[in-house]
């Protein structure tokens, strides 16, 4: 044999090209080497043991594959807002939708092809079927993973489209802050028109992410439009037209009796709505959301339920039987006192009971509920809920905010993530009960702008809270301050649900068990009043 066959011979050994030749402990290696490779670095396998032009092409691709995913940790560290708007845009997520399909299914090939190499009847018949089944697995973990990436981004992609506007103009901040309007619409068969039962604003810091929660009574009367707003030329002293004009009836008034105000406007009435919140408040407000509660139900279904701690007992009503008394038929159930997990039915009824209370209950009840919501929806949750949380999102009726903001928004609340809400409510337990009958505009202003102006300076230890505020109007009191008469205001109680330092009643004041067959029992006797103080600390809450 001459020195010339050497080379061949040695080309012929190589157990990585030729196994044939090879022991059998070696091509197993051999064939779990393979799949490593295929695993790790797409096309090598090729290179090093198949079509060396089909490896080279597959290696081009995973390299730069790799480096677009080291750019995106870059700008997730440096850019986040950048990174998260190129993946909600609808032509770049669609572009990233049929990529990873498509890597997804080259991947799949090259896994494929790496069977062909590893040639499993040169295994031993007892090593086939394991090998089998870790190139299986292998190919789910990357090519199926790749796959249901492309999936959930595509249901995001439809979800976004479903719920914002893609046209819609974009907001800046007004005085360093965001502000939302969110208005809960119930879609009760019970219900007619387009009513808001909930109006908040949230307020975001637009640099760190601080939050205030405003919530403004449906019952609040006179409310004043901002300026510029269409309707101020309709009621220029405030919307005063009697007991019917509350804030919660813009909505429909406008629909019905003053689009033709509004041509350019998608909702007149939500708008209108919008610019009565901003002039009563004193503030901007950019954008709304309007929700159904439907919608909202199936949401807290789809994050798998909220956990709260519960005051008091909160009725599930039936019919209105007595409408001029607010007197409603048996209930329909009852959500006890203390620590609970609501689903979507349980919490909808949480937020939305008044009866034997007041509105301003519910309100720090809904106030409570949103911040569940926050608190409870983390990652882990978002991951492996994600298609019914996005499915249930599109039960958002409307909304005006341009989805070419989401990646702002978005980097917003992962900011506010964590971080602690401040809360104001236009009656109980920040003012009296009788104060959205008769509200005083210049003490709203005044309030709303130092809750937001706390949320942007540390308090002064030597100060309390409030000082400021009591030169201009008592807390109580004989009703006179220096600059005149009191308003009807009260500091907000231990028991607010921005604190959770309460103890849910459970018991009568003679110590015995509150349960749902008391009070049902009391509700048979007609003894209204004996339910009301028993479940009158139902508007304290606080998310556990």
């Amino acid at each position: 044999m001459s020195n010339t066959d050497l080379p061949s011979q040695g080309l012929l050994t190589d157990p990585v090209r030729h196994p044939a030749s090879a022991p059998a402990p070696v091509r197993t290696k051999r064939a779990f080497l393979l799949i490593l490779l295929t695993l790790f670095v797409p096309g090598s396998a090729q290179i090093a043991a198949g079509d060396r032009k089909l490896g080279r092409i597959a290696l081009r691709v995973t390299l730069t594959v790799w480096a677009l995913v080291i750019l995106a940790l870059v700008l997730l560290f440096t850019n986040r807002t950048l990174l998260i708007n190129i993946v909600t845009n609808p032509v770049a997520s669609l572009l990233i939708v049929l990529v990873l399909t498509a890597l997804a299914v080259g991947w799949a090939v090259l896994f494929i092809n790496t069977l062909r190499l590893i040639r499993p009847v040169l295994l031993r018949p007892r090593m086939r079927p394991v090998v089998g089944v870790a190139l299986a697995l292998a190919m789910v973990a990357s090519s199926g993973s790749l796959g249901y990436a492309a999936y959930l981004l595509n249901v995001s992609r439809n979800a976004i489209g479903s719920i914002f506007n893609a046209n819609g103009p974009a907001i800046d901040p007004v005085d360093g802050r965001y502000n939302f309007l969110m208005m809960g619409g119930d879609a009760g068969a019970d219900r007619t028109g387009r009513r808001p039962d909930s109006l908040s604003v949230l307020s975001v810091d637009a640099t760190t992410g601080k939050t205030a929660i405003i919530s403004v009574p449906r019952n609040l009367q006179n409310a004043r439009f901002s300026e510029g707003s269409p309707m101020l030329k309709i009621y220029p002293e405030g919307y005063n037209c009697g007991d019917e004009c509350l804030i919660n009836a813009i909505n429909t008034e406008v629909t019905n009796k003053y689009k033709d105000l509004y041509p350019d406007v998608a909702d007149p009435g939500a708008q209108a709505t919008l610019e009565a919140v901003s002039g009563t408040l004193g503030i901007t407000v950019q954008a709304y959301v309007l929700v159904d509660m439907d919608g909202f139900a199936k949401l807290i279904d789809a994050m798998g339920g909220i956990r709260i701690k519960a005051g008091g007992w909160v009725p599930i009503s039936g019919d209105m039987i007595d409408e001029a008394n607010g007197i409603h038929g048996m209930p329909l159930g009852w959500i006890p006192a203390g620590d609970q997990k609501l689903d979507g039915f349980h919490a909808l009824w949480y937020g939305r009971s008044r009866e034997f209370v007041d509105d301003y209950a519910r309100i720090q009840r809904q106030q409570c509920v949103q911040q569940a919501m926050l608190k409870q929806l983390d990652p882990a949750t978002l991951l492996s809920k994600f298609e019914d949380i996005a499915n249930a999102g599109t039960k958002v009726v409307e909304s005006n905010i341009s989805s070419s903001q989401l990646g702002s928004f978005v980097d917003l609340a992962m900011k506010a993530k964590g971080k602690d809400v401040s809360r104001l409510t236009i009656g109980p337990p920040d003012f009296a009960a009788s104060f959205s009958t008769v509200p005083d505009f210049d003490v709203i202003h005044q309030r709303v702008k130092k809750l937001l102006s706390d949320q942007s300076s540390e308090p002064s230890p030597a100060a309390a809270p409030d000082d400021a505020l009591q030169l201009q109007y008592a807390v109580g009191g004989s009703g006179l301050t220096a600059a005149g008469p009191a308003v009807p205001v009260t500091k907000p109680s231990p028991s607010s649900p921005s604190s959770s330092d309460f103890t849910p009643v459970t018991t009568t004041p003679e110590g015995e068990p509150i349960t749902e067959k008391m009070l049902n029992q009391l509700k048979r006797e007609g003894n209204e009043q004996a339910i009301r103080d028993l479940v009158a600390t139902n508007g304290q809450c606080a998310p556990l």
